[in-house]
This record gives structure tokens, C-alpha cells and sequence, in this order.
């Protein structure tokens, strides 16, 4: 199988210092990762540049084989064919129904095939019916379903996830579990940052786990520890998950 993403290489730097070194690194489509670490491991910048957000300092990143070009002309297409969801992501008033067809509507889906993803996309996270509710009176539960609603009904290759069960209650939790799990059984690629150790062994895949910016070696499992979090042992800078 040929690697979705392979970064070569790879620095990110701000000013002086670097927060990400990733000597080579192959990501496969139809999988599922969970990206781990502590604050300021490299997780956020590492999902910035896999959505294709930002060059990185030096190195190469590769997407379905061929070398990303960080113009805006090539980085159009490739930008939607991926989609990145933050971890406090912004509804914008209006209905559910707009919120979620925000992005169809940029990319020119309207008509019944806008209706049919809205729809789909609101019954895969428990929200059937909630088209015309405000989003601006939603839970903070509902309104992390309707984010991910609104990025499940483009239908991305890639979806990138930022802590999306970081701040939500359980019942929430367990059911974007469910969804995010049964993903790359529908042909989407997924890698998700998270803070929950637990995380991992409950979705399955493969587990990215990062140390300053480092993977750690291939085949590391971080034990935890109640006062330090992850440990810092067994740093590699290369992997194929």
C-alpha cells in the first residue's frame, strides 16, 4: 500500500527553536491515528502541517506520492480533500442546517445533494431533526456534534481531528467515539490528537506518540504516570504506521 502522507526531513522552527524533527514519517490511508503527547510536544503543529496550513521550516512533505508544492494554485485542490477540525471549533448564528452546509455551499454542492449529506450527516451524530434548530442555543455536547456534522457531510480523504472529546460530556463522548472509530471503514483516513491515555486502546489503529517534537520509537507504549503524565523515554525520529 502506498503512504497518504510521507514526511522526509521534516523542521518546524519558531525563531530559534525547533518544535518539530520528524526524520521520516509514512502515514496509509484507511487508518485510523492517535496523535499523543504532552503540551507542547509538537501535536498541533504536526496536524497543521499535515492540513496542509503551512510549509514546514525545511524537509519535504509528500501527499499520495508526489511532493506538496506550497503554492495557492496547487494547494487548492489538495486543502479539500482535507479537512481539520479544532478542538473549540465556531458555529456561526444562524440554523444547524446552514452550519452544517457551510463548507458544501463553498464548494458548489447545493440542491438535493447538499440536503442528503446535511441529513446524513446530522443522523451519524445523533442529531436527526436538529436542521432548524439555532445553533447559537445548542449545549456545548450538540454544538461539538454540529462541528463535526459540518465536517463529516464534505465527505473529506482526510480528517483531522484537534482534541475533539477534550470538552464534552460523556454521553457526547461515547457517541464521537463510535463515529470516529467506524470512519476509515467508510474510506476516511483519521488522525486525532488527544490527551486521554485511554484514547488509543479504545478507538484502535495505530498510535502516534510525540516527545519535543519527536516520535518516539515505533512500537513504544508511554506509561503513566499520575503526576508526570507520559514518559519521556524511547525517542526515534522515523516510523511507518
Amino acid at each position: 500500500m502506498n503512504a497518504l502522507y510521507r514526511l522526509i526531513g521534516i523542521r518546524q522552527s519558531h525563531g530559534e527553536r525547533t518544535v518539530l524533527a520528524i526524520d521520516d514519517l509514512a502515514l496509509f490511508p484507511g487508518k485510523l491515528y492517535t496523535l499523543t503527547g504532552a503540551n507542547g510536544s509538537g501535536k498541533t503543529t504536526l496536524l497543521t502541517l499535515l492540513a496542509l496550513l503551512a510549509p514546514p521550516t525545511a524537509g519535504e512533505l509528500r501527499y499520495e506520492g508526489e511532493p506538496v508544492q506550497w503554492t495557492n494554485a496547487a494547494l487548492l485542490g489538495l486543502r479539500r480533500q482535507v479537512t481539520l477540525l479544532h478542538q473549540s471549533p465556531y458555529l456561526f448564528d444562524g440554523s444547524v442546517f446552514a452550519n452544517v452546509a457551510f463548507g458544501l455551499k463553498l464548494r458548489g454542492i447545493r440542491g438535493d445533494e447538499k440536503q442528503r449529506r446535511v441529513e446524513q450527516a446530522l443522523e451519524l451524530v445523533g442529531l436527526p431533526g436538529f436542521g432548524q434548530r439555532r445553533a447559537r442555543e445548542l449545549s456545548g455536547g450538540e454544538a461539538q456534534r454540529v462541528a463535526m456534522a459540518r465536517a463529516l457531510a464534505l465527505e473529506p480523504k482526510v480528517l483531522l481531528l484537534d482534541e475533539p472529546l477534550a470538552n464534552v460530556d460523556r454521553g457526547t463522548s461515547e457517541l464521537l467515539e463510535g463515529v470516529i472509530a467506524a470512519l476509515p471503514e467508510r474510506g476516511t483516513t483519521v488522525i486525532m490528537t488527544t490527551h486521554d491515555p485511554e484514547h488509543p486502546g479504545r478507538l484502535g489503529g495505530e498510535q502516534i506518540h510525540l516527545i519535543a517534537g519527536e516520535l518516539a520509537c515505533p512500537g513504544f507504549v508511554p506509561e503513566i504516570n499520575a503526576s508526570t503524565g507520559f514518559q519521556t523515554e524511547g525517542v526515534s525520529n522515523r516510523a511507518y504506521l
